[in-house]
């Protein structure tokens, strides 16, 4: 049997059992498309060498704007980031999550800010467009203006795989609890937060608001994250982390690209909501009116399902 084929047999595996291996790759990315990709591919194959059965990049990994740019870089889901990163998933049989890529809308000189998860044999699983946008201006610190050119996405995100059930969201996303319920709510497992946080606000921010929302939902957070200099004016925090249901850290990189790996444990998860039932006990009318909700990729959007116990 081939190296590959006992990799795909161990992996299988452990799946199946509720455990898996995941991998949150950190990076710094710039806006050289062709070396952002040698790079992810790089720490993708390292990743999948020690088991990684999930492998998820921040956001933009493939492009960072230069701030001298008006407009950047863009192209369509069929484009070559995308078809670069499915040939990865199928050579690795692995899952990918292509943390977020520029996506062009067509006939908008705005686009949307695209996280793409690919299945082990290369498919598109699930498609999430950011919804929440990173608009603000604390002088001297952190000055953003993202709606100028991105456009939100108006769908909640839960992909089905052989995994489990995981909930796609990006980087600003994070500071939104509501949605995350809403992605429990939806039998979301894992919570993937590609991200990009800033230098000043991740500094004081970032891991509690990751700890939060595991522990709150009582879900396993994985959340790779961009680091470092980008460009003469933009810096982010770093700190990749994986944090278990119950807000431990578990695995985290402070600085510099690189790989966290932490064994994903589902079992234990459900053992832990059986002894501390909160998310029977949420009370569902206070959400509010639920969005669209897709399933997968390629799927219509779906309404939410009937409130279930906990979610009267």
């Amino acid at each position: 049997m081939s190296e590959g084929a006992r990799l795909r047999r161990s992996r299988k595996a452990s799946s199946a059992s509720g455990r898996f291996r995941a991998a949150a790759v950190q990076m710094t990315s710039t806006d050289d498309v062709e070396r952002n990709l040698a790079a992810a591919e790089r720490l993708a194959a390292l990743a999948a060498a020690r088991g990684a059965q999930l492998v998820a990049f921040p956001e933009n990994f493939a492009y960072v704007r230069p701030e001298t740019s008006r407009w950047g870089y863009s192209e369509p889901l069929d484009g070559p980031i995308v078809s670069r990163m499915r040939d990865l998933a199928r050579r690795l049989g692995v899952y990918v999550l292509a943390g977020s890529v520029p996506e062009k809308i067509p006939g908008s000189r705005r686009i949307h800010n695209t996280s793409v998860l690919l299945g082990p044999d290369g498919a598109l699983a699930a498609v999430y467009r950011k919804i929440h946008l990173f608009d603000v201006n604390i002088p001297g610190k952190a000055a953003f203006e993202e709606s100028r050119l991105v456009a939100p996405g108006r769908e909640v995100v839960v992909a089905d795989t052989s995994l489990g059930r995981l909930g796609l969201s990006i980087c600003y996303d994070l500071r939104f609890p509501e949605l995350y319920r809403r992605l429990a709510r939806e039998g979301a497992l894992v919570l993937l937060v590609p991200s990009a946080f800033t230098a000043y606000t991740g500094r004081f921010h970032w891991l509690p608001l990751l700890r939060a929302r595991a522990i709150e939902n009582l879900c396993w957070v994985v959340a790779p994250a961009q680091t470092g200099r980008h460009n003469p004016v933009r810096r982010t925090y770093g700190h990749t982390a994986i944090v278990d249901p119950w807000g431990r850290i578990v695995g985290m990189r402070e600085r510099g690209p690189g790989v966290v790996l932490a064994r994903i444990d589902l079992d234990r998860q459900q053992h832990l909501r059986r002894q501390l039932p909160s998310l029977e006990h949420a009370r569902g009318e206070l959400l509010g009116p639920a969005p669209p909700t897709r399933s997968r990729a390629g799927g219509p959007p779906r309404a939410a399902p009937r409130p279930s116990r906990g979610f009267r």
